[in-house]
């Protein structure tokens, strides 16, 4: 994790975070997040009905996992400034997916450290899930 933005280079690689989702992890996500559709939380309506293989992983929660991956790397003094991702496939219970991403750009702007990122959330097998994009603050060396 960099302390600063002079810490962080072009092409440095975020530490990936590595997730296997389950199905009660998909039923509290659907709750907490108001989400009542059937795909998420009730195998037997997203196999019967929806013609799925399974439950399917919510893309917000991809999504919020993938932010965390961008917010653990930064850092308790980094600041996400901007997030975009997409989704691309859908991912099930019990598959392993992968959250990182890589370094970019770094400017200055207005003073401020920006790092920018190209991250993405995949399957095990190498299957893009999400691409997006991150910016990130973080302080600078001797900076007050």
């Amino acid at each position: 994790m960099p302390a600063f933005f002079e810490d962080v280079a072009v092409g440095d690689e975020i530490t990936p975070l590595l997730v296997e989702p389950t199905t009660t992890q998909l039923f509290f996500f659907s709750a907490a997040t108001y989400n009542g559709h059937r795909i998420h939380y009730d195998r037997g309506w997203a196999v019967e009905v929806e013609g799925y293989p399974s439950v399917l992983v919510h893309g917000p929660l991809q999504a919020a996992l993938l932010a965390r991956a961008v917010t653990d790397w930064s850092g308790p003094s980094g600041r996400l400034v901007s997030f975009r991702t997409q989704n691309r496939a859908s991912a099930f219970p019990g598959e392993q997916l992968r959250f990182g991403g890589s370094v970019e750009g770094a400017r200055i702007d207005d003073g401020r450290g920006l790092i920018d990122l190209v991250v993405r959330g995949e399957k095990d097998d190498g299957t893009l899930l999400m691409p997006g994009t991150a910016v990130v603050e973080l302080p600078r060396c001797g900076a007050r």
